[in-house]
């Protein structure tokens, strides 16, 4: 069960590949993300010197008036993966148009975890092609239902 998705991924982009990652949070954004609050949209994953970061990602304070003074919601987040998958990440990188987003947030056990993905850009045209595909996809449910 997701706790927080980014809705617009699949729509913008075309998964290549999925991961999973474990995430270096404080206590509080913990409860936030727990109690659904916070939001994927916009945020990407980089990795610089041997380590992945989860940038842009609004994760707000559980109650507001008990976190530290100056937490930025925005801050950048460290994500827990082994060497070899940092590196496959970076070479996806480096890679011509390829990025790396994350996807959801969820419960594994009592763990939270943060599912990315290697992605590609689509294009207007493949955006529209989809919808034409799950529109027709509809009417023939449709069809078939009556």
């Amino acid at each position: 069960m997701s706790l927080i998705e980014n809705q617009r991924a699949r729509f913008d982009y075309e998964i290549l590949e999925e991961l999973e990652a474990g995430m270096e949070l404080l206590g509080f954004e913990v409860k936030s993300l727990r109690a659904k609050r916070g939001s994927l949209k916009g945020s990407r994953v980089v990795a610089r010197g041997g380590e992945a970061y989860l940038v842009g990602a609004t994760i707000p304070a559980w109650q507001i008036a008990n976190a530290p003074k100056g937490y930025d919601p925005e801050r950048t987040r460290r994500l827990l993966l082994s060497q070899k998958e940092i590196a496959h990440i970076s070479s996806a990188e480096g890679q011509q148009g390829l990025t790396i987003i994350p996807l959801s947030v969820y419960n594994r056990h009592r763990v939270l975890k943060l599912g990315l993905a290697i992605v590609r850009g689509k294009k207007k045209r493949d955006k529209r092609q989809g919808i034409r595909a799950r529109e027709e996809k509809r009417s023939a449910e449709r069809t078939l239902k009556k």
